[in-house]
């Protein structure tokens, strides 16, 4: 019986070599065609893992009694967050590396590592100007939710935080430079919330998600200050320009811009570059694809102007 299986294992792995060479001379003509599309590999990626470490310890960093370790106290707050943030910004600094030695490919050495160290230390001098954004976004969560019994609950409970966190780190990276770490960090906190929220978009301050699950954000969105979501929004982009090879055109505007004061219920899809003026509210389960001007309210097929008082 023993002779037997051993027949078998062989029989089954008779073409794994060839098999491995076929792969070996695919992965070489994906590189050589694709160039600077190519794949990373040289150095290795930047770690989904050690970024979610790295980015949960920076949350610690901006609210060291509330997302630190329980050992915080207000005593040692202060040389906690200290320690944390130079050991934490080595680690970054690391995974932006590995980014840069692929995005610099033509560069010495010296060029990639002097841009990364440039990346993390405007990154670490714009901390205090995050966590001053990040406490307006928490202000927002505690006057716009009747369930909210303190800020400390927000902080501590609401998914939408932690992805609006996670969001104002990615988008400082992403604008930086840094793009692929800023997007693993967005896709650790979709992973962790159901939020997902492209690093390139720009949100002003005063930002609340309600619930948020199904949230959806691309790129080149554009929100203003003291803008409202509930869950299962999508501001997304309604086509896909595309070249006369049919290759699709990249970084250009695609997705809505939304003005101050705006409230969008759950389940509302808004595409395209359309603007949605200020003051104006969209109900759940809209499907817009077209500019609102200020101070609308658009329910199911309905346009009201509040201005106007229609």
């Amino acid at each position: 019986m023993i002779g037997t299986a051993d027949a078998g294992q062989s029989d089954l792995t008779d073409g794994v070599a060839a098999v491995a060479a076929e792969l070996a001379d695919i992965r070489r003509e994906w590189r050589d065609a694709r160039g600077h599309d190519a794949e990373y590999g040289s150095e290795g990626f930047p770690s989904r893992g050690d970024l979610a470490k790295i980015v949960g310890a920076l949350c610690g960093a901006l609210y060291p009694l509330r997302l630190g370790p329980d050992f915080v106290r207000p005593h040692n707050e202060h040389i906690f967050v200290e320690q944390t943030l130079q050991t934490t910004l080595a680690r970054l600094y690391g995974q932006v590396r590995l980014e840069l030695i692929y995005a610099m490919s033509d560069e010495t050495v010296h060029a990639v590592d002097a841009r990364a160290e440039e990346i993390v230390r405007r990154f670490t001098a714009r901390l205090p100007a995050l966590r001053r954004l990040l406490d307006t976004d928490v202000e927002a969560a505690w006057r716009g939710d009747p369930a909210a019994r303190s800020v400390d609950e927000v902080l501590i409970c609401y998914p939408s935080m932690l992805a609006i966190i996670h969001h104002r780190l990615a988008h400082q990276l992403h604008i930086d430079g840094a793009k692929l770490v800023a997007r693993i960090i967005a896709e650790v906190a979709h992973d962790k919330t159901g939020i997902d929220i492209h690093p390139g978009a720009q949100i002003g301050d005063s930002f609340f998600i309600d619930h948020g699950t199904g949230v959806v954000m691309g790129e080149t969105a554009i929100l203003g200050r003291n803008v409202r979501l509930y869950q299962g929004v999508t501001l997304g982009a309604r086509s896909f320009a595309a070249d006369e090879a049919g290759v699709m055109v990249r970084n250009i505007p695609r997705h809505p811009i939304v003005e101050d004061d705006v409230v969008i219920y759950a389940g509302a899809t808004i595409l395209g570059r359309v603007t949605i003026g200020a003051g104006s509210e969209i109900g759940g389960n809209v499907w817009l694809t077209h500019d609102v001007p200020p101070g609308s309210r658009v329910i199911q097929a309905r346009e009201q102007n509040s201005i106007n008082g229609a």
